[in-house]
């Protein structure tokens, strides 16, 4: 049995469950919009056309699972990333490696990373968290001393992607360890409260088309 205390308590899962749930549903009409912008644009120019669902490998309390996103990148670009064992995201960063729709509808309000709501009703995922990296990157973050990617359950939002103005890994890593040690020592209620106001203003910076750090 692992000695790692219970960084993900029953109230934190009782809240990503219900809120989950109840966003897949509200955000039916969003889920359509996104995929109708991704259709048309791959009848407007064959080489955005692909699948519309991306899966990738990511780590979430030191175990790997599949995150799905809605494909931003192009069909070429992405075979780019797979025939050089590298990561998506490093490519979304150069907007020319973009779809039409991933640049002007899905990255702006962080829409590609609706599909991610099923990762946290499958309890991959928790709604709030360190975002989940690549195994690759986990290991280096390891190396540097820092291993609570591999202690606490990943999250669709975190308090690192609320924070703009950010340059620097350090700055995100501080603002993920202060969520991390929360949820060593907050009651489960606090925690939730916590959870709630993050996830508050993540509506407030997708609702100005700012996009989402990852």
């Amino acid at each position: 049995m692992s000695s790692q205390p219970d960084l993900y308590p029953a109230p934190k899962r009782a809240l990503d469950k219900s809120v989950a749930a109840v966003l897949s549903v509200l955000l039916a009409p969003v889920f359509a919009v996104a995929l109708g912008a991704m259709g048309v644009d791959m009848l407007r120019e064959h080489r955005n056309r692909g699948p519309l669902l991306y899966r990738e490998r990511r780590v979430s309390r030191g175990r790997e699972f599949d995150l799905l996103k809605f494909r931003t990148l192009r069909r070429d670009v992405l075979e780019r990333v797979r025939d050089e064992e590298s990561h998506a995201r490093l490519y979304e960063a150069d907007e020319s490696n973009l779809t039409w729709a991933g640049r002007h509808v899905l990255k702006p309000w962080y829409l590609d990373e609706l599909p991610q709501l099923f990762n946290v009703l499958r309890g991959d995922m928790s709604l709030v968290g360190p975002r989940p990296w690549p195994r690759s990157m986990v290991e280096n973050q390891v190396a540097q001393g820092l291993d609570y990617r591999n202690e606490v359950v990943a999250g669709w939002t975190g308090p690192a992607q609320v924070q703009k103005g950010i340059t620097e890994s350090s700055g995100f890593a501080a603002l993920d360890l202060e969520y991390v040690e929360a949820c060593r020592t907050a009651s489960g209620p606090e925690l939730v409260r916590r959870d709630l106001g993050i996830l508050w203003r993540t509506v407030k910076v997708l609702a100005r088309g700012e996009g989402m750090q990852f």
